[in-house]
């Protein structure tokens, strides 16, 4: 199915905000490359309303800037070594206009292994094993606010690739779980896209079907809230990460720069629909964006 993933976040210019700044992925169908899409197929309503598109440009060339975390809940089994070499491919292998950061999910903390750079080899070199004690990110979520927190805005769109189980110890079944209701809110507030990658923790909590079921759901959520993609392979461990990392790559790849007059200006989340006259190609937009400046 094709699709057109949405991340957004406000601009603000002199103290006042004058428009939104979306991240659009388009997707092709069957996994195919997309096509480009011209603005003129493109329409978007905020909190049911239309509202007015001043840019629509693709991010490529000189407009291809992207800052990309990589975050490994610290609890994962350790045998996730085994995925090191498709991991490290992948970082090798993103352009010169993308500045890289590695980070370990731990205690409800985002440690930084390696600040955001343009240097790959920083970030292989300080790529490690988890420690593979069974919940030791605490809640994952709470982690990955941290991450969002000590992460600076720029002008580049900024996105996050996490792998973790999901499983939150401290909200292990609740569809309304505060810690990961939290992230959503702030990625969508910063306008940073979450994908993720399902990988078993360690110790028996990590292949407990009831909890690994929370756990992919929760990633699912926010993946879907954010703007993101999430990626799992049943409730099992993925034999190779591969065929997740070209996807990723291939949306990277395909991404738009959509600037919206809100017409309003409350500080507040507000629902978002994105449409295309194409009917070639079906829109999925994060769920709420942020519109006017927080008091």
């Amino acid at each position: 199915m094709n699709k057109l993933t949405v991340s957004l976040a406000f601009l603000v210019c002199s103290g006042a905000v004058f428009g939104q700044n979306l991240v659009v992925t388009a997707e092709g169908r069957h996994g195919a490359a997309p096509p480009d899409v011209p603005r003129d197929d493109i329409s978007i309503e905020l909190h049911g309303h239309p509202a007015r598109i001043d840019e629509w440009t693709a991010l490529r060339g000189e407009r291809a800037g992207l800052e990309l975390y990589i975050a490994i809940d610290d609890g994962l089994d350790t045998d996730i070594g085994n995925q090191y070499p498709s991991l490290k491919s992948f970082i090798a292998e993103q352009p010169a206009t993308t500045r890289m950061g590695l980070a370990y999910l731990r205690n409800g903390e985002a440690l930084i292994a390696a600040p955001m750079t343009s240097e790959r080899q920083q970030i292989a070199r300080a790529l490690r094993l988890p420690l593979g004690s069974p919940g030791i990110s605490a809640s994952p979520y709470i982690s990955l606010s941290d991450l969002i927190k000590k992460w600076p805005a720029s002008g580049d769109r900024r996105e996050i690739l996490v792998i973790s189980n999901g499983i939150d110890p401290y909200s292990p079944a609740n569809p309304l779980n505060p810690y990961l209701l939290k992230t959503i809110s702030d990625a969508q507030r910063a306008g940073i896209l979450v994908h993720s990658i399902y990988y078993a923790g360690a110790g028996h909590i990590g292949h407990n079907y009831f909890r690994v079921n929370w756990g992919v759901n929760y990633l699912s959520e926010l993946g879907d809230a954010t703007g993101g993609e999430a990626y799992w392979q049943g409730f099992g461990t993925p034999v190779l990460f591969d065929s997740f990392l070209k996807d990723l790559n291939q949306r990277l790849r395909n991404q738009y720069l959509l600037r919206v007059e809100p017409g309003d200006a409350r500080a507040a989340l507000e629902p978002v629909k994105i449409v295309s006259k194409n009917p070639q190609v079906s829109l999925v937009a994060a769920k709420e964006i942020a519109i006017g400046q927080p008091d």
